[in-house]
């Protein structure tokens, strides 16, 4: 076959999929009332194509310019009527039309696999737009002001750093250290959303689950000071347990997206513990059952939080590229052990960015697994702090056999 020949169909077929979106919404529409169906934006994606082939036939981009200025002009008079007709203030479908000839000159002229994936992701967008307005809706200024911080963060600030060490021990990237903020804070973010999707959480599981992504920290906290006062104390400990789980899970993770060779080190021991963290909370809570408040999640893009991590998180590379080099692996393991017990994240960010230069893969999966030792053992003695006794001693067993469980599997277990 022709390769222009396919290149129009798939033209036609950009229209035809837009057009059908477009259809569909006013198939009711009494016959002749409407400016374009289908069958226009069908056409409209060919006439697209015709004229990017004879612009490549005449060796000048006349014809399409020419065209696409025309067509502009006469779809969007012809639109306007109609919106004057139904008091319509909406544009998308004259945009939608000239999204639709663009592509089709670009399947013709341009890479048509990006052509076909446009018109995909145009049909998309049109079809979402009950969901995309509900979700506008329910957006919040803190929401919209962490997108734009969001935003700011990686296409303004992130490009300004410099991309190289500037110490002696070549802990302290400017460039790394931003970019694993921005990650860390985006994966905590999806659990930010997941709270705010699902509404204000009422269920104590999915609460303690989505909270967790964010901090579990601030969840087991959360709990531990509901459970002071509850009547019913372990549902809150198995909900903690959960968002251990969940703790470990989300740095296996960061792992896996920053350092995948670290994962194979970690694997075994880390889902045994949270394996046993999840298999406790799970059977704690199908015993007891019921709702019993909710855990809060915090907005992971709040900016002083977030610049504390950065600097928190530079600290601690800095120190443990300083260690590592000075006292080797001891070193590191205390530096992951005492940060990690302040913040996972951080100790499992400064252990893993050392691999391929100071230290191994294997080094840096026991640091990263000292860190979440360390971090379960202090969420335990915070939230012993606050908590009644039945909730510190249950916590306290699920995370004494999730140690024991990792320890044993990690002696087992040849990395």
């Amino acid at each position: 076959m022709d390769p222009l020949i396919a290149k129009l169909g798939l033209a036609l077929a950009i229209g035809l999929l837009v057009g059908l979106e477009r259809g569909w919404r006013e198939r009711d529409a009494p016959e002749h009332s409407r400016t374009a169906g289908i069958r226009t934006f069908g056409i409209s994606g060919l006439l697209g194509g015709i004229l990017a082939a004879l612009s490549q036939a005449a060796g000048s981009s006349a014809p399409l310019v020419a065209g696409f200025l025309g067509f502009a002009v006469i779809f969007a008079w012809y639109k306007s009527r109609e919106a004057i007709h139904d008091e319509d203030y909406s544009v998308t479908s004259v945009i939608a039309g000239l999204g639709v000839f663009a592509l089709g000159a670009f399947a013709v002229a341009g890479d048509y696999r990006a052509a076909a994936a446009g018109g995909a992701a145009l049909a998309a967008v049109l079809a979402s737009r009950e969901v995309l307005h509900g979700l506008l809706k329910r957006l919040t200024w803190i929401e919209l002001r962490s997108a734009l911080i969001l935003a700011v963060m990686t296409a303004v600030v992130l490009p300004l750093l410099p991309n190289r060490t500037i110490d002696p021990w070549g802990g302290l990237n400017p460039w790394e250290i931003w970019f694993f903020t921005v990650l860390v804070a985006a994966i905590s973010f999806l659990g930010y959303i997941a709270v705010r999707v699902l509404g204000e959480a009422r269920g104590l599981l999915v609460s303690a689950l989505a909270g967790a992504v964010v901090s579990s920290t601030a969840v087991t906290v959360a709990l531990a000071r509901s459970a002071k006062g509850a009547g019913r104390p372990m549902p809150l400990a198995g909900a903690a347990s959960l968002a251990a789980m969940v703790s470990i899970l989300r740095v296996s993770l960061i792992v896996i997206l920053i350092e995948p060779r670290v994962f194979p080190a970690i694997a075994a021991p880390a889902l045994a513990a949270a394996f046993c963290f999840g298999a406790c909370g799970g059977l704690l809570l199908l015993r007891n059952g019921g709702e019993v408040g909710s855990a809060p999640a915090q907005n992971p893009f709040d900016l002083a939080p977030l610049l504390l991590f950065a600097l928190f998180f530079a600290v601690v590379a800095t120190a443990s590229a300083a260690l590592s080099e000075i006292s080797g692996v001891s070193g590191l393991l205390a530096t992951s052990t005492v940060s990690g017990a302040l913040d996972a994240d951080v100790a499992v960010l400064g252990a893993i960015r050392l691999v391929g230069g100071t230290v191994g893969a294997d080094t840096a999966g026991q640091a990263v697994l000292a860190a979440l030792a360390s971090n379960a053992a202090a969420k335990l003695v915070l939230a012993a702090a606050v908590a009644s006794l039945r909730f510190s001693l249950a916590l306290a067993g699920f995370t004494l056999l999730a140690l024991i469980a990792g320890f044993g599997v990690y002696l087992a277990v040849p990395a």
